[in-house]
């Protein structure tokens, strides 16, 4: 797929309750990624694969999961686990280079797409995967669905303490970002959005005051005049500004529903209308094919979808996650907008 087909942004916001929420659109032109609903369970066996089929890295999961999937493949495009670890996977075509493959090495070696059920299976903190992931190696593996190439991402990930980090491969080489601003779009890579925040230092909540231009006084003529400047197009990287200054400006927030709610009204800035960037796909009817909220704290997961844009919410402490296999559920029962029609006597 071309950088057109794929704009995602991801936002982290925290509660005064010690809430940390962790959400993000899926904005995805390219084909319909008919993503289900999927749930792993605790104790399975799960095993990736490399670039010359040798069997790759495999491991005992012990955390039930929750997320959402692409093409019905067992893979997670975003997701949390039951001890509230949330990662979110986004593009980052041109810059993501993973780890030379090395077939000695093969049995701890895995697939990009295969990352986030490792670390949602494995791990319940930041910090521990900070700690683990050195002791692997992630390499690009060919995936059909996206012509032949390794699927080109980074993540996000977040856990119960609100603690945020950036997981990028760049130069064949691991990289591992704390992430001061809470915000992630796509290329280039982490730190040169946060090298260009620089050129946008002067935006602000506050409207900005009046001025004299020679014996003219000059001012604001409606609200909003604090963000004059902030860059309205769908790149990534006027994304990543207009993410930050959103993200950033946010009312108190007090619990994770309030940040979750917050999280959406934010992000739904984000959506794409369906031809206002090109794009190849004809079996969707909006470019954000879904948008998810993961509140870290009390193990709630909204979403809604670009059929019906009703906020569903998922309590992962309701799941079994005892049962022995992989589950999917469609995101949708029906692929139309819930409507509630209000009677006036």
């Amino acid at each position: 797929p071309s950088q057109k087909a794929s704009a995602c942004t991801a936002i982290t916001l925290n509660a005064a309750d010690g809430s940390a929420v962790q959400a993000r659109t899926q904005e995805w032109g390219a084909f319909n990624l008919d993503s289900d609903l999927m749930v792993t369970p605790r104790g399975i066996y799960i095993q990736s694969n490399t670039p010359d089929s040798r069997p790759g890295l495999k491991w005992k999961g012990k955390y039930g999961t929750l997320g959402v999937n692409g093409m019905h493949v067992p893979m997670y495009i975003d997701g949390m686990n039951e001890e509230g670890l949330s990662v979110s996977v986004l593009y980052l075509p041109g810059m993501a280079k993973f780890e030379p493959y090395k077939p000695e090495q093969a049995h701890k070696s895995i697939n990009p797409i295969d990352l986030p059920m490792w670390i949602l299976t494995k791990f319940a903190t930041v910090d521990e995967v900070r700690n683990e992931l050195p002791k692997i190696r992630v390499v690009g593996v060919q995936q059909k669905e996206l012509g032949g190439i390794p699927a080109p991402v980074h993540w996000l990930v977040t856990d119960q303490t609100g603690k945020t980090i950036v997981i990028e491969y760049t130069d064949e080489k691991m990289h591992i970002y704390d992430n001061p601003v809470g915000v992630l779009t796509n290329s280039p890579e982490f730190p040169w959005h946060l090298i260009n925040l620089s050129n946008y230092v002067g935006l602000q909540a506050q409207a900005r005051g009046s001025e004299k231009i020679g014996e003219l006084e000059v001012a604001p003529l409606g609200a909003g005049s604090g963000l004059a400047g902030l860059p309205g197009d769908f790149t990534p990287v006027s994304r990543f500004i207009r993410a930050a200054a959103l993200r950033n400006t946010v009312r108190p927030l007090q619990t994770g529903d309030d940040a979750a709610q917050e999280a959406f009204r934010i992000l739904n800035s984000f959506d794409i209308p369906l031809g206002a960037v090109a794009s190849p796909a004809k079996d969707i009817i909006g470019s954000t094919q879904w948008i998810t909220a993961m509140d870290t704290k009390a193990l709630r997961y909204y979403y809604r979808t670009q059929y019906n844009y009703r906020l569903r919410i998922i309590d992962l402490k309701t799941i079994d996650f005892n049962k022995s296999a992989i589950r999917c559920t469609p995101m949708d029962r029906e692929k139309k907008q819930d409507y509630e029609i209000i009677g006036i006597e």
